[in-house]
């Protein structure tokens, strides 16, 4: 049997949006590389986790491989895309910061216009971890997706030894949380190769996408590593949040996983001890979606056509106490045969 066949399959598909994607063979010696726009969601925090907003294009540097890329677009939260002709130096004055206390009004105006735009992928653990809990998960779920009413779309998803695609990406709310309770309970827990299908079907979407994995337990039946998931996810620009159980995380192998893939990707990893812990986080997951900063660039001239490293720093003295968080990178995706067998 083949570990990695997912992965092969997936990678051989051309994604938009998430890196420079290559085209057919034109020769044995020659391909042609066609270059689309890298788009990064970038978070940015003080030592107290509190959002810094009001930061400018111009506070920002970016380095794909240690090569200072120019920003062809910017966009903080969900207001207007700016497209930019030339980026000037930075004043460095330091911006204002907005806690991040899960706090954010439900009843301001401008909520659902934050979040327009956004394509939310829900991944809830159905498998045999879940028993005891999966009524209060359910519950948690529901007042999630129930705060997401400005998000574009969302979708359900669900996993125990396999993925089930409860609803697909909709903008009604009532389909999905009828789906949420819909759901029952399952058997093993196959969260990897769940989660590597959910962020296939993110990959072909533009704008800023994101997965939110609810996890009682740690992973026991996947095929594929959760390295290969997470440079899939860093690859087509998705974001990955992680919320785990007290359960989950007395693994230490799981604690370090969930934490290395959702930072990778730019997101978070949240280990709750009870239900309203749980809640917390997704209200903390809310908020973050709502003040990230999106940047596209184009990449600028590199013969690497392998794993890109990316970095983003902020301009200016002032701007240097803040914290940044986005992907680490992305691998120039290439078209080419999937010529291993899918189980053998």
């Amino acid at each position: 049997m083949k570990r990695y066949f997912l992965l092969f399959c997936f990678l051989a598909l051309p994604f938009s949006g998430g890196g420079a994607g290559a085209a057919a063979q034109d020769d044995a010696s020659r391909i042609r590389v066609s270059v689309v726009p890298v788009q990064l969601n970038v978070a940015v925090t003080d030592n107290k986790g509190n959002y810094i907003t009001g930061l400018k294009p111009e506070d920002f540097a970016i380095y794909e491989d240690k090569i200072l890329e120019k920003p062809s677009t910017f966009e903080e939260g969900n207001g207007p895309t700016r497209r930019l002709v030339e980026v000037g130096p930075s004043d460095g004055k330091a911006p204002t910061p907005v806690a991040d206390n899960g706090s954010v009004d439900q009843n301001s105006p401008d909520i659902s216009k934050r979040f327009d735009g956004a394509n939310v992928f829900i991944l809830f653990d159905t498998s045999n971890y879940m028993y005891r809990g999966f009524v209060f998960a359910q519950d948690a779920i529901a007042d999630f997706i129930r705060s997401l009413e400005g998000v574009s779309k969302v979708a359900l998803y669900s996993y125990s030894r396999d993925l089930s695609k409860v609803t697909t990406l909709t903008p009604d709310r009532s389909q999905v949380l009828r789906g949420v309770r819909n759901t029952v309970a399952g058997d093993d827990a196959a969260l990897y190769n769940g989660l590597l299908m959910t962020v296939k079907d993110a990959a072909p979407l533009t704008g800023r996408k994101a997965i939110v994995v609810f996890s009682n337990g740690p992973d026991n039946a996947s095929l594929v590593p959760p390295e290969d998931v997470a440079e899939l996810a860093q690859s087509t620009g998705t974001i990955i949040y992680m919320i785990s159980t007290q359960q989950a995380e007395s693994e230490p192998v799981s604690t370090a996983v969930f934490e290395r893939m959702s930072k990778a990707t730019g997101g978070k990893a949240y280990f709750a001890k009870n239900w309203q812990d749980e809640k917390q986080a997704f209200a903390s997951i809310r908020d973050d979606l709502a003040n990230l900063y999106t940047i596209s660039y184009y990449p600028a001239q590199n013969p690497n056509h392998g794993w890109r490293s990316i970095s983003v720093k902020l301009v200016g003295k002032n701007l240097q106490k803040y914290h940044i968080r986005t992907r680490a990178g992305y691998r120039v995706l290439q078209t080419a045969q999937a010529n291993q067998s899918v189980l053998e």
